[in-house]
C-alpha cells in the first residue's frame, strides 16, 4: 500500500519548534510517509547550523536547499529567495511529495511555495490569515495562502480572513497554534537547570528579550533597537537579560550588532543566536516579562502567564491576550511599558491560540483527504457575489 508522502519544510529555529509535534505525529503514523527539507538559517553557521538539532530529535532529513546569502539587505534577500526556488524545484522534483506543509510567513517558505505551486504539488499552510501590519511578512503570508490548498489556522479571525481571500471555506481549519502544543507536552528546565545551561545566573526579576527587524517601517530597525537597549539601560542593572538575536530579515546584523555591542558593557545581559525551543519556552516560564516584536510574545507568553512588551507596529493587528501591551519603539515609552507590565499580575491570562491539540488535528486532515491531486484546481469562494458590480470606467 502507498503511504501518503507529507513533506515538511522548516527554515528556522523558532518554526522547528512550532513544527516539532506535527512532524513527530506524521513520523509515528504508519499510513505516513514523513519527509523533511531544511533550509534557510538551519543551514547557517551564522545562526548556529540548527538542522543539527533537527538530526539529534531522531529525524532524517531528506532535502537540503542552500539559499541564505551572506547579506541582510534588500538585495540580499531577494537574491536568497531566488536562489530558494531554483533549490526547491530540485528538491521537490526529486521528492515528488503528496502534500507539502508550509508553516507562516517567513521568505525562505515564499521560495519553497512557488516552486511547488509550478510542480503541482498540493500544499498545506499553517498559521494563515493573521496580519501583522510592520513587516512585509504580511503579504507574504497572503500570498502563500493563495498558492496553498488547505489552510490551518490559529484562530477564528484568521479563518475569516482566509475565506475573505476567496478560499474555499471547506478547506479552512481552525486548529489552533501548534506553539502551545510544546508547552503543554514538554519537560521544560528547571530554573537551576536553566541557569546551568544558560551560564547565567537569573536575578531577582528578569526579562527575555527578542528583537526583529521592522521591513516596512519608516524607522530602522537600528533606530528601533536603540530606543529599546536605552530603555533597558534606564532599568538598570538589578533586571536580568536574556536576549535571543534576530532572523536572517533585512537589517539583522545591525540589531546583533547593537545587541552585541550593550551585552559587552552590561554584566545583567546574555545574548544567545538560537536557545532552542525547550530553551527559549524554559527562559519565557521563568522570567518576569517578554520584551520586544516577537510573535512568540503574542502566542506563548500568555500561556505561561507572562506579560509581554509588544514594541512597534511589526505585529500589529494579530489576535492579542490581554496580557499584551502595546507601545512605540520609543525609550520613554519602551520603559513605562516594561514598568507596567512588571507590576501586573498575568497568571489568569486566557490564550486565545488553542488548546495544544494542533498537531493531531492537521496530521489528521493530512492523512484524510481523499485523493490530494483533486486539491490543485482552486475556486475562488465570492464572500458576497450577489453585491459585487463592475464598475465602469467610462
Amino acid at each position: 500500500m502507498h503511504k501518503r508522502k507529507i513533506c515538511v519544510v522548516t527554515g528556522s529555529r523558532a518554526e522547528y519548534g512550532l513544527l516539532y509535534w506535527l512532524i513527530r505525529e506524521i513520523q509515528n503514523d504508519s499510513d505516513l510517509q514523513l519527509q523533511i527539507v531544511v533550509t534557510g538559517m538551519h543551514l547557517s553557521p551564522e545562526f548556529g547550523l540548527t538542522y543539527k538539532v533537527i538530526e539529534g530529535d531522531g529525524f532524517a532529513i531528506d532535502g537540503k536547499v542552500e539559499m541564505l546569502l551572506s547579506s541582510d539587505t534588500t538585495v540580499g534577500i531577494a537574491k536568497s529567495i531566488g536562489l530558494g526556488v531554483i533549490g526547491f524545484a530540485d528538491v521537490l522534483d526529486q521528492l515528488r511529495p503528496d502534500i507539502l506543509v508550509l508553516f507562516g510567513d517567513r521568505y525562505e517558505i515564499f521560495a519553497a511555495a512557488q516552486a511547488a505551486l509550478i510542480a503541482r504539488i498540493p500544499m498545506a499552510h499553517i498559521a494563515g490569515g493573521d496580519i501583522t501590519e510592520g513587516a512585509f511578512d504580511e503579504a507574504i503570508r497572503h500570498s502563500i495562502t493563495k498558492m496553498a490548498h488547505l489552510h490551518f489556522v490559529t484562530n477564528e479571525i484568521a479563518a475569516h480572513r482566509v475565506q475573505q481571500l476567496g478560499e474555499n471555506p471547506e478547506q479552512i481549519f481552525n486548529v489552533g497554534s501548534p506553539c502551545i502544543d510544546f508547552i503543554k507536552k514538554m519537560k521544560l528546565l528547571t530554573r537551576s537547570e536553566l541557569e546551568s545551561s544558560l551560564d547565567f545566573q537569573l536575578m531577582k526579576r528578569n526579562l527575555l528579550v527578542t528583537f526583529h527587524p521592522v521591513t516596512l517601517e519608516a524607522q530602522s530597525a537600528e533606530i528601533q533597537t536603540q530606543e529599546l537597549l536605552t530603555a533597558l539601560s534606564n532599568l538598570g542593572n538589578n533586571l536580568g537579560l536574556i536576549f535571543t538575536k534576530p532572523n536572517s530579515d533585512t537589517g539583522g546584523r545591525a540589531i546583533t550588532r547593537l545587541i552585541d555591542d550593550f551585552v559587552a558593557s552590561h554584566s545583567n545581559a546574555r545574548s544567545y543566536t538560537s536557545l532552542g525551543q525547550i530553551r527559549y519556552l524554559s527562559a519565557m516560564s521563568q522570567v518576569d516579562a517578554v520584551v520586544g516584536n516577537s510573535s512568540s510574545g503574542l502566542y506563548e507568553a500568555p500561556s505561561f502567564g507572562k506579560p509581554t512588551v509588544n514594541i512597534g507596529d511589526r505585529q500589529k493587528g494579530r489576535l492579542h491576550a490581554t496580557s499584551v501591551i502595546d507601545c512605540a519603539p520609543k525609550a520613554d515609552a519602551i520603559e513605562k511599558a516594561i514598568h507596567q507590565a512588571l507590576a501586573t499580575d498575568c497568571s489568569g491570562t486566557f490564550n486565545p491560540y488553542g488548546d495544544g491539540n494542533s498537531s493531531v488535528r492537521i496530521k489528521d486532515q493530512l492523512k484524510n483527504v481523499v485523493e490530494p491531486g483533486t486539491l490543485l484546481k482552486k475556486h475562488f469562494f465570492d464572500q458576497m457575489p450577489s453585491l459585487i458590480q463592475r464598475r465602469s470606467l467610462l
